[in-house]
């Protein structure tokens, strides 16, 4: 396999001294994914010091690490953990061939979801290596390792950036010196830090602020905002491109009907083309996300039907949409995985797709709370009653107390039941799921309802319950 760094090239881009000569293939800060060939950073950090987890990282196979401090292993040692991997980072961006193009992609909602679509796009056009950040590495030290971890080869690469007040997204967009910028959409998430709308748009329109280039800007055109982040982006950008269901945008869909109740059968109207293609996730917050797929594939000069066929592939995406069928005595049902995260926007859509699923049973909604709305918490928690009416959800499941408004709202319209945990909405489910229902389970991630997932989706029967097989 081919080295991604030598102990050379990592002493020359962070200003560090090697044990001894030697080369790595790859790059983690997390000792549990450490493995042969692996450099393991260890990173500082407010609750644990990656220096305590050097042992375990060697133990599961990594090949060499990146310390303050002398170890009986190979080893280069730097003054600053961070900083040298933020310094590997930007080496790794210098390194790329002129040809290549870097892609950021922000926004409120839908930035994993589409950054992982638009990879799978750009892979399916065969032009060389694809690079993208894995998980949702997005932040100060998520952005530098997957920098970090790009082969010098790269063709294309497709960086996620979050943030969760002012001014990150400025710095991480300069380390990655994107070609084109992708924000996604614009809602309320993190507007507890931030304190509007605005503000949050602002944010991610920082962005802009990196590119260099080409510097395309890719806006959604279906949002109050659209304005305020087109001046945003002209500051910076040689061209910007919109996109949404509006006949306005720039890139947009002339027609979008359900096909078989497995997704979506659209026609796009593309800068220079359209393009008809099956999109195999439902939703249209999915259609969105297409749409801003195919105006980075063309802003990229990729190959649009290549991305057309890679759409019609996606696979659901672990707390991102993720489908299970959970066999029953009796028939199965169906557990659709949102768990990862949730805001007001995210949680309207995905209520509106159960509503659209074909279902022979019932409609189940286990919801967790929607974090960091600050004083709109309660308002927001609330307002989703009207999306689970109108989606004709025949029951729901809450978990904390940010719902006792919502429960108050829909108490004698709809089932409801609120509990205190996850363990206790797992319970609540396994005791009443039966063959034909359609479950949607979605929360922000902190709230911990992918356990709940894997007991039902996983083989795994919770405590103190019969088997559901």
């Amino acid at each position: 396999m081919t080295a991604l760094w030598t102990s050379a090239e990592i002493e020359a881009a962070t200003g560090g001294t090697a044990s001894a000569p030697f080369e790595v293939t790859g790059i983690t800060f997390d000792s549990r994914e450490a493995g042969p060939g692996d450099l393991f950073v260890a990173m500082p950090g407010t609750a644990h010091d990656g220096h305590d987890f050097i042992t375990a990282a060697l133990q599961n196979g990594a090949s060499a690490v990146l310390s303050r401090k002398p170890l009986h292993c190979p080893h280069i040692v730097v003054d600053d953990v961070a900083k040298a991997l933020e310094s590997l980072a930007k080496a790794a961006r210098d390194r790329l061939d002129p040809k290549a193009v870097v892609i950021g992609v922000t926004g409120s909602v839908g930035k994993t979801s589409t950054k992982e679509a638009l990879a799978a796009a750009l892979t399916r056009s065969r032009k060389g290596h694809v690079h993208r950040s894995v998980k949702s590495y997005n932040n100060h030290t998520g952005v530098p390792l997957s920098l970090a971890r790009m082969p010098r080869g790269t063709c294309f690469a497709v960086l996620e950036m979050g943030m969760n007040h002012a001014g990150e997204i400025a710095g991480l967009t300069r380390l990655v010196r994107p070609h084109i910028a992708l924000i996604t959409a614009i809602a309320p998430a993190h507007i507890e830090n931030l304190g509007s709308i605005e503000a949050i748009a602002d944010a991610k329109g920082e962005i802009f602020e990196g590119l260099e280039g080409r510097r395309i800007a890719i806006i959604p055109d279906d949002t109050p905002q659209r304005d305020n982040l087109v001046r945003a982006a002209r500051g910076h950008a040689e061209e910007v491109i919109t996109f949404g269901r509006s006949d306005n945008a720039d890139i947009s869909a002339l027609h979008a009907v359900d096909s078989t109740g497995l997704g979506s059968l659209v026609t796009a109207r593309l800068l220079a083309s359209e393009l008809t293609f099956t999109l195999s996730q439902r939703g249209d917050h999915w259609i969105s996300n297409a749409l801003a797929v195919l105006a980075a594939v063309e802003a990229a000069g990729a190959d649009l039907a290549a991305a057309g066929l890679a759409l019609g592939d996606l696979g659901g995406l672990k707390g991102r949409g993720e489908r299970h069928v959970i066999a029953l005595t009796g028939g199965e049902a169906l557990l659709i995985d949102e768990s990862y995260n949730a805001n007001p926007a995210s949680m309207a859509a995905t209520l509106k797709s159960l509503g659209e699923e074909r279902v022979t049973g019932r409609r189940i909604a286990v919801l967790g709370a929607m974090r960091e709305l600050g004083a709109e918490s309660e308002r927001e928690h609330r307002a989703i009653a009207e999306p689970a009416l109108v989606a004709g959800v025949d029951r729901l499941i809450l978990i904390g107390p940010e719902y006792d408004g919502l429960a108050a709202e829909l108490t004698g319209r709809i089932a409801v039941d609120q509990v205190a945990d996850v363990s206790a909405a797992t319970e609540r489910l396994t005791a009443s799921i039966a063959p034909g229902d359609a479950v949607l389970v979605k929360a922000s991630n902190s709230i911990g309802l992918a356990r709940l997932v894997d007991a039902l989706a996983g083989g795994r029967t919770p405590a103190g319950q019969e088997a559901l097989r």
